[in-house]
């Protein structure tokens, strides 16, 4: 299915009451957000998409594709299925090795080049946690990181998924930037739903939800750039003291500080 465009009708919240959004419309290449307080509905927004709801769900949701319902037979069959869900959730319950659990899987979705796409796969999946994987382990012997790493990568790579929702992804690991950088080289449509300021900032556009309904549709303009700026920065000095708790490395605060001063100028300058 060659796909352009991803439409989300509005239905109704859980008062019953019309969603404030009427329309989303996603364009192939572009990264939206879903954000709002626990049980604002964002799952719920997700898996409409992952159903391609047709006014067939509790919020009343329409899913377009190019303009369109989807035809049933590509929603019943997982081989024409559009849709990649990430959830924090996921486990493995296979054990096979990963480079076969990964070979068996090429080989069903592309046919062609099986080795290529499971190193492809590897190396993406790398890039995105910290703690590499080894493609001799066990499926079941991943953390939490390397699971969803690597299900986002075969979804990218082997799946080839035009459209792909990951939820919550910054509780596991995975870094963040690094993470939006690969996936936009990839001609797909992402939908994330987080509470993480730098993935929401640095998508194109982002739902709020409250209250099962969509309030808000916020496209990223000059102004939040630079607030992404900056909150990039301070997530990367985050990140970086992070490592070294980990590592056991001892901490400067006048380090710190110096860090903490160069953000803020840098900020500032930039105005």
């Amino acid at each position: 299915m060659e796909i352009e465009t991803l439409s989300i009708l509005g239905g109704r919240g859980r008062q019953g009451q019309d969603e404030p959004v009427a329309r989303v419309d996603l364009r192939m290449g572009e990264v939206a957000s879903i954000v709002g307080p626990t049980g604002s509905g964002k799952t719920e927004f997700i898996n409409d998409i992952e159903r391609f709801a047709n006014s067939n769900t509790p919020s009343g949701r329409r899913v377009l594709v190019n303009g369109s319902p989807v035809p049933e037979e590509s929603i019943g069959d997982p081989s024409r299925n559009p849709v990649a869900l990430i959830t924090q959730h996921t486990n493995f319950l296979s054990d096979l090795p990963v480079r076969e659990f990964l070979r068996i899987h090429s080989e069903i979705r592309r046919g062609a080049d099986v080795a290529s796409l499971v190193r492809q796969t590897v190396e993406f999946a790398n890039e995105l946690t910290g703690e590499a994987i080894d493609m001799e382990s066990a499926m079941t012997e991943l953390s939490g990181g390397q699971t969803r790493a690597l299900l986002i990568a075969d979804a990218v790579v082997i799946g080839n998924s035009p459209i792909i929702l990951l939820d919550e992804i910054e509780n596991a690991g995975i870094h963040r930037t690094r993470a939006l950088d690969l996936l936009r080289r990839h001609r797909k449509i992402f939908v994330f739903v987080t509470h993480d300021p730098r993935i929401a900032l640095l998508s194109d556009v982002r739902v709020v939800m409250r209250n099962g309904a969509m309030q808000k549709l916020i496209p990223k303009d000059a102004r939040e750039r630079r607030v992404a700026d900056a909150l990039s920065r301070l997530d990367d000095i985050i990140l970086e003291y992070r490592a070294k708790i980990r590592a056991g490395e001892p901490l400067d605060d006048t380090v710190l500080g110096e860090r903490l001063t160069s953000v803020l100028l840098a900020d500032g300058g930039g105005r």
